[in-house]
């Protein structure tokens, strides 16, 4: 590698690092553990040269292939009749050979051969394997492999469980994957060529668009035989691996693992995002209905206070009529003199006073009536509105599902908000002193009189003022021609008073009444939308902290995959 291309190389190498090094803190803030070591590993392993990862089923020659790809006398993987490799096995370079068990599940070999200098190859134990462990292990090599070489039986490459494990690596990781059909020694060349095309047909359906499939015999290759196969693999790994390439390689592949695991963080994160826009506009709808619902509301107390009103100035204006009437010179006299010859039933005094009286109830009875039954009819109302909150909490929509490979912990989570809010609203929705204000009835009750009262009480304290100079002094029992004169004109004066006054006074009362009954009504209105949308506490604590953790995460796996992207390019480019 030239000076140029090595500082290129470096370049890229940070940038590949940086953007693996962020992944590692995306899959930590997302605190999916697999994946976190997964990339842990990929960043562990960016210094390792190319690794060549075999797999196959038992049986199918793949340490027989490896000791002969690496060209060695040595058997460098141990070979016999029966399936003996159980182990995991990385080949890398080292001065001498050395074996070194790292777990019981994988050993390292280190051997001085010259192309390890460029590759590193693990052995990995057959797809068919019983063995427990090995499939897991397996699979966890795979995210780190820059080529995986896919050994069949020569005899038959058509195995399923070779196939199955061929599906996890393209579907999941997209690797770079080149086909051998070893022993070929074993067939005659119509029937390797049959599969030899039966493979190139699978892996084509499978989506490699041009797949590479080498037919070789290790056999023939340890003995020095011509037609081995192995000179046309060499020659595909020569130029298309290693003679300087293999370090730009292994940095593209652990670029594209990267850009796999941020693909698959991607897809759920668009569901996660998915859901949580579902569930603003669950939410929002929500409050729209409420507060449709509230000015519904507000529309029938409106419509309330009219027929109250109307009732109000009907009984206001058959008073008025009344007092009037009553207030003129001739009955006043009449009561006057009523009262004074022995009918104190009669007088003027006792005929206010049961004016007022009866006015009182009138006017009590026609509001407390067309009060109470509103402020049903309003409490009805609202319970529709929490019925219809209901109904959408039930029907709300989930597109992430509890089975997501990333979030599915999120998903849960999410269920049991929407789960205790179903079972939170269901409660409060049976509970009818939630709609159904007590305090309010009783109050409905008092309200008018209480409002009355400025037409009513207050009136017959006006009314009391025409008898002070309306009745004479009547010592000795005489009535005067000038004493009745005096009291026509004083009865004329006081009547025009009192009438004018007692307008004043139904006007301040029903001012007083339509104010009261619209303040209260609508107050419990919005006292009982706030007490529903109360239910949806935790729902909202859940989507303020969704919009947070979303952004950030979004914005973290936006930058990532910028950088890949763009190392991609450049690292193509000198391939």
């Amino acid at each position: 590698m030239n000076v140029l291309f090595k500082e290129d190389f470096q370049s890229l190498k940070t940038q590949v690092q940086t953007a693996i090094t962020q992944l590692h803190e995306l899959t930590t803030d997302i605190g999916h553990e697999p994946l976190q070591e997964t990339v842990g590993e990929v960043l562990e392993r960016i210094h390792d040269p190319f690794l060549f990862v075999i797999v196959g089923e038992v049986k199918a020659g793949k340490s027989s292939f490896i000791n002969a790809l690496l060209g060695t006398k040595e058997e460098i993987c141990k070979v016999a009749a029966s399936p003996m490799t159980d182990t995991i096995q990385q080949i890398v370079y080292g001065e001498q050979h050395s074996e070194t068990s790292i777990n019981p599940y994988l050993k390292r070999i280190t051997h001085p051969e010259e192309i390890l200098k460029e590759i590193a190859i693990v052995d990995t134990p057959g797809t068919n394997t019983i063995v427990d462990h090995h499939q897991e292990i397996t699979e966890r090599f795979i995210p780190h492999a820059d080529l995986i070489v896919f050994v069949f039986e020569a005899k038959n490459p058509y195995r399923q469980s070779s196939w199955e494990f061929f599906d996890y690596i393209n579907e999941d990781w997209r690797k770079k994957i080149i086909f051998v059909l070893q022993q070929k020694d074993l067939m005659e060349d119509a029937d390797l060529s049959t599969n030899i095309n039966g493979v190139t047909d699978n892996a084509k359906q499978k989506g490699i668009s041009d797949p590479n499939v080498f037919a070789v015999s290790a056999k023939m290759e340890l003995e020095d035989k011509e037609n081995s196969g192995f000179k046309n693999l060499k020659a595909y790994i020569q130029t298309q691996i290693t003679g300087g390439k293999a370090p730009f390689l292994k940095l593209q592949n652990n670029a594209t693992t990267a850009q796999n695991i941020i693909d698959k963080i991607a897809h759920s994160l668009e569901l996660r995002t998915a859901q949580f826009k579902l569930d603003q506009q669950f939410r929002d709808d929500i409050k729209e209905t409420l507060e449709t619902q509230k000015l519904k509301t507000e529309k029938q107390i409106d419509f309330l206070v009219e027929n109250l009103l109307a009732s109000y100035d009907r009984i206001t204006h058959k008073m008025e009529a009344d007092l009037s009437s009553g207030l003129s010179f001739i009955p006043m006299i009449r009561r006057s003199f009523s009262s004074l010859f022995g009918n104190k039933d009669s007088g003027p005094k006792e005929w206010l006073e049961q004016l007022a009286d009866n006015f009182e109830k009138d006017l009590n009875i026609a509001l407390r009536d067309r009060l109470q039954n509103g402020v049903v009819d309003i409490a009805d109302n609202i319970q529709t509105m929490a019925k219809l909150v209901d109904s959408k909490i039930k029907t709300s929509k989930t597109v992430l599902p509890d089975s997501d490979e990333i979030f599915a912990d999120i998903a849960d989570r999410r269920a049991n908000v929407l789960k205790d809010l179903q079972s939170t609203f269901s409660e409060f929705l049976n509970t009818s002193e939630n709609f159904y204000d007590k305090s309010l009835l009783s109050e409905s009750e008092k309200m008018a009189p209480n409002l009355a009262a400025g037409g009513g009480i207050a009136i017959a304290g006006i009314l009391m003022t025409i008898l002070q100079g309306a009745v004479f002094d009547i010592t000795g029992g005489i009535l005067t021609g000038v004493g009745l004169l005096f009291a026509g004109a004083s009865i004329g004066f006081k009547k025009r008073k009192i009438i004018k006054d007692y307008k004043e006074e139904i006007i301040t009362g029903r001012k007083k009444l339509e104010a009261e009954v619209t303040q209260r009504l609508k107050d419990y209105t919005a006292n009982i939308k706030f007490k529903i949308d109360s239910n949806f506490t935790k729902f909202d604590t859940h989507l303020e902290g969704e919009e947070q953790k979303l952004t950030s995460l979004n914005m973290l796996k936006e930058n990532i995959n910028n950088t890949l992207e763009q190392t991609l390019i450049k690292i193509k480019n000198h391939l």
